[in-house]
């Protein structure tokens, strides 16, 4: 972390000849349970890692936005009256398109001064860990102090994910952005995505001698293309027939009548979400009455879930699942929107190094990529770096 701040800061003097105003950091996510629930107004269990993106941002006395980073090559300049969804593209349309939200949030667009900024990350493109909320929450808390708009983190999010909405292009729901702003050490933020209550969740997996295992199979995926707005639109059908503004009020027990009246394909995408929900709240339960030793099963049935109902697994995560679960885990599920990404393990510390070898041989047996595979803890949310 000291490294990647020390990098950004003389990346940002090394590009625009000055030194920056303050560095700002934010961290991706791993979602532990509640896959696909936050845009149905559902139940989410996210905690921030300790994989972060870092920037620097210096003001400007003009009203020009220049914004850089140690991933692409080009300098993307705009000036603060013409952005716009439209005016923004790339991966530029990320940290410009959090300046536009904002100016939908409130701010006076016309009365800030423009900015320079440079961004380094060590979170995970393309896993499903949300490199893209570090980005946008970085941003939305650099520029809501330096620009002194007040907004509370709550708020920040929600501009984090109108960016991501209808300027990326992403049909994505609340929780990734408010993971990376409100997440603590070693605890799980417990979102109510219809009320945007949040509670922390103390995990204690130190305590019970367990790690948390990320397994990246190297296959990427994109949110703003097909399956992603597909499940979406799946899931808003579902709710019209059965008569709900959303799946949130949808219960187990109302699964039967939903069955009776939605096609095979809107049932199984409704099911997964209802039942999603479920356990969401079950294993909050259980953190709190049992402990993390307790929730493997859990994250299993998600998986199971995922797979069969859902349809957004492939088989390099459903190996990564199976070889987890007979090599020590107490629980595994792949995590994030799908179609590519990482799994997660649970698993006793003792029993890593064991697990990390076996899925190193089970990918190569198939013929897959190497995986990669870290611990994460859990981490503190966006913040203005010392």
């Amino acid at each position: 972390m000291t490294d990647i701040r020390d990098d950004v800061r003389e990346g940002f003097a090394a590009l625009y000849g000055y030194e920056p105003s303050g560095i700002w950091s934010a961290p991706g996510r791993v979602n532990l349970i509640g896959e696909h629930t936050d845009y149905n107004e559902g139940f989410v269990l996210p905690l921030a890692i300790n994989r972060r993106t870092v920037l620097a941002l210096g003001l400007r006395e003009d009203r020009i936005a220049r914004v850089a980073s140690a991933f692409a090559d080009e300098v993307v300049e705009i000036d603060l009256a013409e952005l716009s969804p439209e005016r923004l593209s790339g991966w530029a349309a990320y940290p410009l398109g959090v300046a536009w939200a904002l100016g939908e949030r409130g701010a006076d667009l016309a009365a800030v001064p423009g900015f320079d900024i440079f961004i380094e990350s060590d979170v995970p493109v393309g896993a499903g860990l949300s490199s893209s909320a570090a980005i946008e929450s970085a941003v939305a808390i650099a520029l809501n102090d330096v620009w002194q708009l007040g907004l509370d983190r709550s708020t920040l999010a929600l501009v984090g994910q109108l960016a991501e909405n209808k300027v990326v292009g992403a049909p994505t729901g609340i929780m990734d952005q408010s993971a990376s702003l409100l997440g603590r050490k070693d605890s799980a933020v417990f979102l109510d995505c219809r009320t945007l209550d949040a509670q922390i969740i103390d995990l204690g997996f130190e305590a019970a001698g367990l790690v948390l295992l990320i397994i990246d199979t190297g296959v990427s995926h994109s949110h703003a293309t097909g399956g992603y707005a597909e499940r979406r639109a799946s899931c808003e059908l579902g709710a019209r027939e059965l008569g709900v503004s959303a799946l949130r009020d949808v219960s187990v027990d109302d699964l039967p009548r939903a069955r009776e009246v939605l096609d095979d394909v809107t049932f199984r995408r409704v099911r997964h979400v209802v039942t999603e929900n479920q356990r969401v709240l079950d294993t909050v339960r259980t953190l709190r009455e049992q402990g993390a030793g307790a929730i493997g099963d859990l994250l299993d049935a998600s998986h199971v879930s995922m797979r069969d109902d859902f349809e957004i697994s492939v088989a390099e995560l459903d190996l990564a699942v199976e070889t987890a679960q007979s090599n020590g885990a107490l629980g595994a599920r792949m995590t994030g929107g799908g179609f590519g990404g990482a799994a997660i393990a649970l698993i006793r510390a003792e029993d890593l190094s064991r697990l990390q070898v076996a899925i190193d041989g089970a990918f190569a047996e198939h013929g897959y990529g190497r995986p990669d595979t870290f611990v994460v803890t859990a981490a503190q949310g966006a913040s203005r770096e010392p």
